[in-house]
């Protein structure tokens, strides 16, 4: 984040607008419309601004500027085509310690005025850090589109009852649950249909029903957050990162997943490290039901599927003990996340007619693995969490009948911009690991369908991912192993 985003309040603060053309017109009206007190310096004045001076509305001093004429004001800017004029006013606002913006100007600017979708008291800025403005008026022009224009008028309605609702609902988490209500879109029609007093006896009524039984009742999602790219997520998987109090999430889900859900919702991580004893399943499953227990709503975010070895029955069966709600959001699963952003097809006619999800994570789970019928032809294997496992993979799927020269690949960080995608063929698999220092996350794919996609680098870079390597054989690093 390039510029940190605010809302001023400029209502009855000394403001100074450079400039007085049609660009600065824009500038002037919308300031006033902030309530700013608007003094204009310029050599020459246009018809907008001559206008708004003579009714009084703003301070008119008809000159050059001149660097004392920042002080004393709380924002300034400059709206001029001479590119010295621009910068003499920034110099003489960043020696005086007072915001500037200078119109297209960014390298000159302190703060960036952004584009703004105004439904007051509603406001929505959308700015592109001065980077691509037109594309910003792009968005102003789609939410425009999207937002009603009574919303507005649903916001001045509600800033009438915050105090009311403060006073009889003590709990914060009762108020949330209350204004969620107020603003889940029946009291929105209520407004359009029926007015300003029909909405606030629908609000009134609301309230009553909150004070006198309380909603303290938790829920649970269990949601995957799939492989790794924002992207992927669901709507519904959005949908409860929104309305949750609390986050449980992964040590594998991403940042950017993440920072999709709920700005003010508590975020504890759970993710199990190998290794560690710390977060043992036992232990999310007790946090799990105490925190829905005490009414919280809680979003279990997991990467991938929550229903794919992500241990989620389990924790559905520890909330199902408990007597507990609870919904499961599907999520895309690695094993399809990465293989698709690899152009792997996990079936294909020609070579795979079926596909087996398995996981190799210890020995135990590789000992009770049935390689026999693993090792069959015309099959596609996804191995989750198996990187220290490859010898024993290789191995067992050779001893039982799968050719060395079964087609590999091994998608690491699958579906993220550090996506790397290694192939090669099954007898090359530990030599493969080992030459590229292949790291978990890491999905591998056995099966003739592995050899596919060799031109999906151009298309990954294309959509935003840098494929760091593609490796079709090991013949450039085999005398390391000779």
């Amino acid at each position: 984040m390039d510029y940190f985003p605010a809302f001023l309040r400029l209502d009855g603060r000394n403001c100074l607008l450079v400039g007085a053309g049609e660009v600065a017109g824009r500038k002037a009206r919308l300031l006033l419309d902030a309530g700013a007190k608007l003094t204009v310096v310029a050599p020459h004045c246009g018809a907008f601004v001559t206008e708004l001076a003579q009714t009084n509305q703003l301070r008119l001093v008809t000159r050059n500027f001149c660097a004392s004429d920042v002080s004393g004001h709380r924002l300034v800017i400059a709206a001029t085509n001479d590119p010295a004029v621009q910068h003499a006013v920034s110099m003489a606002a960043e020696e005086s310690g007072i915001f500037c913006n200078c119109v297209d100007d960014p390298d000159n600017s302190s703060y960036i005025t952004p584009a703004i979708v105004d439904r007051g008291p509603i406001v929505v800025a959308i700015s592109s850090g001065g980077a691509a403005p037109v594309l910003a008026r792009k968005i102003r022009a789609q939410l425009e589109s999207l937002l009603p224009a009574s919303i507005g008028r649903l916001a001045t309605v509600a800033r009438g009852w915050r105090s009311k609702v403060n006073e009889r609902l003590a709990d914060a988490f009762g108020r949330r649950r209350f204004w969620e209500r107020v603003f889940d879109g029946r009291i929105a029609k209520t407004l359009e249909d029926g007015g300003s007093n029909a909405a606030h006896q629908a609000i009134a009524q609301l309230l009553t029903e909150a004070s006198e039984s309380p909603d303290k009742k938790g829920e649970a999602w269990l949601v995957g957050a799939g492989p790794g790219d924002p992207e992927l997520l669901t709507l519904r998987a959005l949908q409860a990162m929104h309305i949750a109090d609390v986050i449980l999430h992964d040590r594998l889900v991403s940042d950017e997943v993440l920072a999709l859900g709920r700005r003010d919702a508590e975020r504890i991580p759970v993710g199990k490290t190998p290794g560690c004893k710390r977060n043992s399943q036992e232990q999310i499953n007790e946090l799990l039901v105490s925190l829905v227990a005490s009414g919280r709503r809680v979003c279990r975010l997991k990467g991938g599927d929550p229903f794919i070895f992500g241990r989620g029955g389990e924790e559905v069966e520890a909330l199902v003990a408990a007597g507990l709600p609870y919904h499961v959001v599907p999520g895309i699963t690695a094993a399809a996340g990465c293989a698709a952003y690899s152009g792997i097809p996990l079936t294909h006619r020609d070579a795979s007619q079926s596909v087996v999800l398995l996981t190799a994570h210890g020995k135990d789970s590789v000992d009770r693995l049935d390689w026999p019928s693993l090792a069959r032809d015309r099959q596609t294997l996804a191995l989750y969490m198996s990187v220290q496992r490859f010898p024993d993979v290789m191995n067992n799927l050779i001893a039982h009948g799968r050719t060395a020269d079964t087609p590999v690949a091994i998608i690491e960080n699958g579906t993220t911009a550090e996506q790397r995608v290694i192939r090669g063929s099954l007898g090359q698999l530990t030599m493969l690991a080992e030459a590229h220092n292949v790291a978990a996350p890491a999905m591998l794919i056995v099966g003739e369908v592995a050899s596919f996609g060799h031109d999906q680098s151009r298309w990954s870079e294309d959509r935003g991912l840098k494929i760091k390597g593609q490796t079709n054989d090991l013949r450039q690093h085999s005398a390391n192993y000779r």
